[in-house]
């Protein structure tokens, strides 16, 4: 028998299936894989990015500024306050009759023929045609209804007071940007942060408010309360005026600071503006001259020499120095005393009440040029005060080393150095207050929905002179007033202190000192021991008399009498009948 070969069997059907099986399960299972791997890449690795883009197509961030935070003064009286206007637009393309169109509104607006033609002639969608016009403005135009044209209400800065402090609050621009002033220094507070909204489009594109996506914020910007004092600056600001009218001068600046903080009740220069419509006035008048602005101080700079000595120990009051008989020679220049005053033997007090030029000279000179110079520093002078105003001047002291033989001789009566008014002012302060230099500051307050926030506190510098120097010298100034040249500054009840100064200004075109342009000042403190009030008064080349203690003392009087007043300050008569009642 033949043997036969074995044969492989036949794969049974099952086997079949489940090779199929596997197959079709491993494609699934790279497929699913490949979806996960992709799913993860868009939802993990790329979802910033296609999140960034939704929003792009679908959702849209519109900036919202906050309305701009007041300004008060130190009793919550609105210096700058906001108000809605319109401000006036144009879809050129809904304009049925441009010429006509054109010519009404430049006969409402103010504008030109041919600006107004353009405006509405344009191939955009949305043009300008006024921001922030009148209210009468807007009242003509809506009258009209004119196609095409349309109004948007925005904010407008509004100062209720006019030009009342206008140098200080500076203003602010279209967009309620700060300018100038406290708007300026304080801009980012005031304005506050912008807001953002969301609006959502749908499929056909049109734009609809969303959800709430955004942070919550406030509506309105924080206030800002300032240290002035609406009723004070109104005083300053009424009898500086008086002043400049009465002797045709070309400009002044007057300060009231609170001597034992550095507080700044008022602060006034002329000529001024009115904020609600800056643009219209001369540029010039936006400067806070009071800050930027340095001056030869003539006299009034003669206390810090008399300071500086009896705080060295130089002198004392009592000490008595040869005034030369009104006429001393350094070198080849001969220096003589004003109004040709004739001065023999003078104590280094009496040398103060007479403004003898002589006199401080002769102080200077037991003191000696180094002494003098890191006084003249510390009283602040030669650098800026650090008030938060824009625009400070750091005045004008040369370095001790580029002082010629004359220099320290002319410093002593207030020549051949520059100083600001709110740095005279400061160092008056410290010789009242008992030796301490104060920073100057306006800002008093920050306040959110009639919650104070933040609160600025007063900042010693630094103590220039002890308290018994500083009584010393309270005590010489005090017989300026009394008996010397700053008699028209006294005031009947009240004890006051200070000193005039004329001093003359450098004629731009021959580099020399004028026969003509002066400044008169007067700077004091009252009541005198125990002072609420120091005060700065500065005349700008006025006409005919030219003297401090002429023109600016009284000017101080009445200034003085009024804050006194105001401040409810007892005068001598009425402390007597307090006491004799009690």
């Amino acid at each position: 028998m033949a043997k036969t070969k074995n044969k492989k069997p036949a794969d049974a059907p099952g086997d079949n299936f489940k090779k199929r099986l596997l197959i079709a399960g491993g494609l699934l299972f790279v497929y699913g894989i490949t979806i996960l791997g992709k799913l993860f890449y868009l939802q993990i690795l790329q979802h910033e990015e296609l999140w960034s883009q939704s929003e792009k197509q679908y959702i849209r961030k519109v900036k919202t500024s906050r309305e701009r935070g007041k300004i008060l003064d130190r009793n919550f009286v609105d210096l700058a306050a906001n108000v809605e206007v319109d401000s006036v637009y144009v879809n050129p393309r809904s304009v049925a009759n441009k010429q006509k169109t054109a010519s009404a509104l430049s006969q409402i607006l103010g504008l030109s023929y041919q600006n107004a033609l353009k405006k509405v002639s344009s191939k955009k969608k949305f043009v300008w045609v006024k921001r922030k016009s009148s209210l009468q403005e807007s009242k003509q135009l809506k009258r009209l209804s004119l196609p095409g044209i349309g109004f948007k209400t925005e904010i407008q800065r509004f100062y209720p007071k006019r030009q009342l402090a206008a140098g200080t609050l500076g203003f602010v621009g279209m967009d309620n940007q700060g300018l100038s002033g406290v708007e300026h220094f304080h801009d980012t507070l005031l304005k506050g942060l912008i807001s953002l909204k969301s609006e959502e489009k749908d499929a056909r594109g049109r734009y609809f408010r969303g959800p709430k996506l955004d942070k919550i914020q406030p509506d309105r910007s924080p206030d800002l309360v300032l240290t002035l004092d609406e009723v004070i600056q109104y005083y300053v600001e009424t009898e500086l005026e008086k002043a400049v009218k009465k002797y045709r001068a070309k400009g002044g600046v007057a300060v009231v600071m609170a001597p034992n903080t550095g507080e700044i009740l008022a602060l006034a220069n002329l000529p001024t503006y009115n904020p609600n419509n800056y643009s219209v006035s001369n540029p010039s008048s936006w400067k806070n001259i009071a800050i930027s602005s340095s001056f030869e101080p003539g006299s009034i700079f003669k206390p810090i020499i008399a300071a500086a000595a009896i705080e060295t120990k130089v002198a004392s009051p009592e000490k008595v120095f040869f005034c030369e008989n009104g006429s001393y020679r350094i070198g080849k220049t001969e220096i003589g005393e004003a109004a040709e005053h004739k001065f023999g033997w003078l104590s280094l007090a009496k040398i103060i009440q007479k403004s003898s030029n002589i006199g401080v000279i002769k102080i200077s000179e037991e003191l000696g040029p180094s002494r003098y110079y890191d006084y003249i520093r510390k009283f602040g002078f030669g650098s800026k005060s650090g008030i938060d105003l824009p625009g400070e001047a750091s005045g004008q002291l040369r370095p001790l080393d580029q002082w010629s033989k004359l220099s320290a001789a002319s410093i002593s009566f207030g020549h051949e150095i520059g100083a600001t008014p709110i740095q005279l002012i400061s160092a008056i302060s410290a010789i009242a207050n008992g030796g301490n230099l104060m920073k100057p500051y306006i800002a008093q307050a920050v306040v959110q929905d009639g919650e104070t926030v933040k609160e600025f506190e007063p900042q010693l510098i630094r103590r220039v002179i002890s308290e018994k120097t500083s009584r010393q010298m309270v005590e010489i100034l005090k017989t300026v007033v009394k008996e010397g040249t700053g008699k028209k500054a006294g005031l009947p009840g009240y004890e006051t202190a200070g000193k005039t100064g004329t001093a003359q200004k450098i004629d731009p075109e021959t580099q020399s000192y004028s026969n003509s342009a002066y400044v008169a000042s007067f700077v004091g403190f009252a009541p005198a021991d125990a002072p609420r009030i120091a005060i700065l008064v500065m005349i700008d080349e006025p006409k005919r008399v030219y003297w401090g203690g002429e023109i600016a003392a009284p000017a101080f009087r009445e200034i003085a009498r009024q804050a006194l007043r105001y401040l409810n300050v007892p005068s001598k008569e009425e402390r007597v009948v307090y006491i004799e009642r009690a």
